[in-house]
C-alpha cells in the first residue's frame, strides 16, 4: 500500500504532504497512515467530556458515508487538549491511540499495535509538559516499526486561540 507521504510538525500542529526532489513523496510503511489515525479528530461519544461546555463532537465528515457504526476514522486525542499534564492524562492518551490504530489489526494490516504515552518535560522555564506518544506496530511477517510523536496540548490550544 502507497500512500503520499505526510510528514507531521508538532511546533506547528499540523501535518502535510511530504516534498522529495520536487515530487510528492510516497510512503510505502505506515507512518502516514497513523498520522491520519491518531491526529484526525474522531467523533466524540456521549459519555465522553468535551474540553470546553459549548463544545462540539467534532468528527471527520467522511464517515458519514459508511455503513459500519463501527468504522470510523480518527482519535479523541483531541479531547485532552485541556487535560493536565497528569499520569491520568497519559493513560487515556494511550487508550485513545490504541483505539484509533485498532484498525490496523482488523484489517491484517498489522498483527500487534502497542502505544505508550509518557510525560514529557516540554519547557522548564514554564514547567510545561507534552505528551511522548510511541507507536510501535508488528507487521505480520514480524517486522516492527516504531514512530513517536510529542503531542503538545497547550502549544496546540495557545495556537488557535490566536487563529
Amino acid at each position: 500500500m502507497t500512500d503520499l507521504a505526510l510528514h507531521f510538525a508538532p511546533g506547528a500542529w499540523s501535518a502535510d504532504l511530504s516534498i522529495l526532489g520536487g515530487d510528492l513523496a510516497t510512503d510505502d510503511g505506515l507512518r502516514t497512515a497513523v498520522i491520519i489515525s491518531l491526529f484526525t479528530d474522531a467523533r466524540a461519544r456521549a459519555d465522553d467530556p468535551l474540553p470546553e461546555a459549548d463544545a462540539d463532537r467534532r468528527g471527520w465528515w467522511g464517515d458519514c458515508g459508511s455503513d459500519d457504526a463501527n468504522d470510523r476514522t480518527g482519535s479523541r486525542l483531541w479531547l485532552l487538549i485541556r487535560a493536565k499534564a497528569v499520569p491520568a492524562t497519559a493513560t487515556r492518551a494511550r487508550d485513545y491511540a490504541r483505539e484509533a490504530l485498532e484498525w490496523l489489526i482488523e484489517d491484517g494490516v498489522a498483527a500487534a499495535v502497542e502505544v505508550e504515552a509518557t510525560l514529557a518535560l516540554v519547557s522548564a522555564s514554564r514547567a510545561t509538559a507534552a505528551l511522548l506518544i510511541r507507536v510501535t506496530i508488528v507487521r505480520p511477517e514480524g517486522a516492527r516499526l516504531a514512530i513517536d510523536f510529542l503531542w503538545d496540548a497547550e502549544a496546540n490550544r495557545l495556537m488557535q486561540e490566536q487563529s
